[in-house]
C-alpha cells in the first residue's frame, strides 16, 4: 500500500529562533481520531471538523499532514496563518478541543552549517517547482507544492560520473550557464573528418543532430534548452537558474527539428546512441501516438544496459497514450500547477492539460517552468509549459540518485522516485489515496527520494514479468509474500482485483487491446507495471 513517509528534521545545533506572531502551528490529534480526507476548495482544513472550524474561523490559509498516513502513526499537522496573526488566542482555542492532544507554535532551528542549501543564481527564485514559497505571481500558488529541492541539495548535489542524455531539439551548448556540463565524446578528435572511435558517427564531440544527420546539436527551437537547463544548469555560479542536478553530464541529442516535430526512427536512434555512449537516464519530453515496436525494443536494449528512460505523458487532457511514457519500463511523469493541482489547461492553450491514464507513474512541477533561452545568453524571462517540463525534473531527480549509489538498477531508482512521491497534494477528487490515474503515485519530493526521511521500510518488492510473447495478456508472476494483484485498464476500471499466496501464479488479462496498469500489493510493499496488449 502507499506510504506518505514522515519528515526528519535536523537541527545541527540547539540555538532555536524564537516563534513570532504570525506563520504556523504544529497540531497533534488524539489517538484514535478519525479525519476525512482534505475538504475539496478548504486548503486550511486537515478533515476534523472542530480543528477546522477554529482554523477557518481564524483565517488559516493551508494545512499539510507531516506525519505520514499509516493508521498507527501520530496525525501531526501544520497549520499556516497570515504574517501579522496573533497565535496565542488560536493556540488556545485548538488546546481546548478534546481531539487535540498538543498544538504549539513551529519554530526555526539553526546551528553550525546552513540548515538547506540556497543556490545564489539570481532567477532562482523564478524556480517555484524546487522552491514554492506561496508567491508565485502567474499562478494560483501553495508554498510547499515543489519537490523539496533545498533540503535535498543538502544530501547530494549530484556527480560529473552521471550523465543524463536529453533527447529533444537541442541546446544552447555554448550558454555559460551550461558551462563545463556538456557531455563530451573524448574517444573522438575534434575536426578531423574520421569516426575515431568506430561509433558511427563522425566527429561527434558534444553529441548527434539525427535531425539533420550532423554533428551540432544545437538548438533551433527552443524546447530542449529549457528541458536541459531544468536537468542541469549550473547552480550556485551567479547566473541564470539552477539545475535540479548541479554536476551531472548533459548528452544533448537533438531528434526534433525546428517545428518541434521528429520521425520515430531519429528518437529510436538516439536513444541507442545514449545507451552506448555511457548515458545513465534518457529524458524524453517527446511523444507520439502511432504505435511502435522497435521503440520498446530500444526501452529493452537501455534498461538492459542499466540506463532509464524517463517520458513525458502528453499535453492533451485524455488518458491517450503516448509513446514512449506508454511502454513497458519506461518512467512516465505528468505536470503539476504551482498549486499541486494537476495543470490543466496549460497557459498555452484552453484544450490543454496534463494526460492520465493507467500507464501513469508519478507527476512533477511542469506549468511556467523558467529555463535558459535557447538563442541569448541574457534572456531568463521565457517559460514553457507541459509534461516535457515536469519530465527533467524526474530524469534529474534519477540522475542524483544515481550519483549517491551508483549500484542502483533502473528498476530500484524508479521504485524510490514513485514510494517517495507526496500523495493526495492535489484536487480530492482525482488525487485519490495511493495510485491513481491522474496523479500515479503522486508529486516527487526529491528529498524524501534521497534518504531525508524515517520510517521507509526496504522489504523486498513483489516481482513479475511478462511472458515472451505480450499479445496474449499473459502475466508470469513471482511473488514473494502474500500479496493483492490489481488490473487497471486505460479508462481507469479496474477489471481485476485478487489475493495471491506466495509462489508462482499465471495472470490472464484476456486479449482486448490496450494499455494496463497492473498493481501488486502486499502488506509492506506496492509495485506496479505496464502491460501492452497489442
Amino acid at each position: 500500500m502507499k506510504h506518505v513517509i514522515a519528515f526528519l528534521l535536523l537541527l545541527l545545533a540547539s540555538n532555536f529562533l524564537q516563534a513570532q506572531d504570525g506563520g504556523r502551528i504544529i497540531l497533534r490529534l488524539n489517538t484514535g481520531v478519525e479525519v476525512k480526507s482534505k475538504p475539496l476548495c478548504n486548503r486550511s482544513g486537515i478533515g476534523q471538523e472542530d480543528v477546522d472550524q477554529v482554523s477557518k474561523s481564524n483565517g488559516a490559509i493551508s494545512s499539510k499532514r507531516i506525519s505520514g498516513k499509516r493508521s498507527e502513526t501520530p496525525k501531526v499537522y501544520v497549520i499556516q496563518f497570515p504574517e501579522g496573526t496573533d497565535l496565542a488566542p488560536i493556540l488556545q482555542a485548538y488546546r481546548a478541543l478534546p481531539v487535540v492532544a498538543n498544538a504549539e507554535h513551529d519554530a526555526m532551528g539553526g546551528g553550525g552549517g546552513q540548515r538547506s542549501f540556497v543556490p545564489n543564481d539570481p532567477e532562482y527564485f523564478r524556480q517555484w517547482g524546487l522552491k514554492n514559497d506561496g508567491t508565485f505571481s502567474l499562478h494560483p500558488a501553495t508554498a510547499g507544492a515543489d519537490i523539496d529541492m533545498e533540503n535535498a541539495w543538502d544530501i547530494e548535489q549530484g556527480s560529473d560520473n552521471v550523465t543524463v542524455a536529453i533527447i529533444d531539439s537541442g541546446a544552447r551548448l555554448q550558454h555559460p550557464d551550461f558551462a563545463g556540463r556538456i557531455w563530451t565524446n573524448t574517444a573522438e578528435i575534434p575536426g578531423n573528418g574520421i569516426d575515431d572511435d568506430g561509433n558511427g558517427y563522425i566527429d561527434d564531440v558534444t553529441g548527434w543532430d539525427f535531425a539533420n544527420n550532423d554533428n551540432d546539436p544545437t538548438d533551433d527551437q527552443g524546447h530542449g534548452t529549457n528541458v536541459a537547463s531544468i536537468v542541469g544548469a549550473v547552480g550556485n555560479n551567479e547566473i541564470g537558474f539552477a539545475g535540479v542536478d548541479m554536476n551531472c553530464k548533459l548528452m544533448i541529442l537533438k531528434a526534433l527539428n525546428s517545428s518541434n516535430q521528429g520521425w520515430y526512427s531519429w528518437w529510436v536512434e538516439a536513444m541507442y546512441y545514449a545507451v552506448d555512449n555511457g548515458a545513465n537516464v534518457i529524458n524524453m519530453s517527446l511523444g507520439g501516438t502511432d504505435p511502435f515496436a522497435e521503440m520498446q525494443t530500444a526501452v529493452d536494449h537501455a534498461l538492459q544496459n542499466n540506463v532509464l528512460v524517463v517520458a513525458c505523458m502528453m499535453n492533451t487532457n485524455a488518458s491517450t497514450p503516448f509513446i514512449p511514457a506508454a511502454l513497458n519500463g519506461v518512467l512516465s511523469v505528468g505536470a503539476t500547477s504551482p498549486d499541486d493541482s494537476r495543470a490543466v489547461p496549460f497557459n498555452w492553450s484552453s484544450s490543454s492539460g496534463s494526460n492520465y491514464g493507467s500507464h501513469i507513474d508519478v507527476v512533477a512541477p511542469g506549468d511556467y517552468v523558467y529555463g535558459l533561452h535557447f538563442n541569448s545568453d541574457a534572456v531568463f524571462t521565457s517559460f514553457w509549459s507541459g509534461t516535457s517540463q515536469a519530465t527533467p525534473h524526474v530524469a534529474a531527480l534519477a540522475s542524483l540518485l544515481i550519483a549517491q549509489d551508483p549500484t542502483s538498477t533502473p528498476g530500484e531508482v524508479a521504485d524510490i522516485i514513485r514510494n517517495t512521491a507526496e500523495d493526495q497534494v492535489g484536487d480530492p477528487l482525482e488525487d485519490l489515496p495511493g495510485w491513481d490515474q491522474y496523479y500515479g503515485h503522486g508529486r516527487i519530493n526529491a528529498f524524501l527520494a534521497l534518504g531525508g526521511s524515517v520510517g521507509i521500510e526496504r522489504a523486498a518488492a513483489p516481482t513479475f514479468s511478462l511472458y515472451p510473447n505480450p499479445t496474449t495478456g499473459v502475466l508470469n508472476l513471482t511473488l514473494n509474500e502474500p500479496s493483492f494483484i490489481s488490473l487497471i485498464d486505460g479508462s481507469g476500471r479496474t477489471v481485476l482485483d485478487q489475493r495471491y499466496t506466495a509462489g508462482l501464479h499465471v495472470l490472464d488479462a484476456g486479449t482486448a487491446p490496450g494499455v494496463y496498469l497492473v498493481r501488486v500489493t502486499s502488506e509492506q510493499e506496492h509495485s506496479s507495471m505496464r502491460l501492452v496488449v497489442q
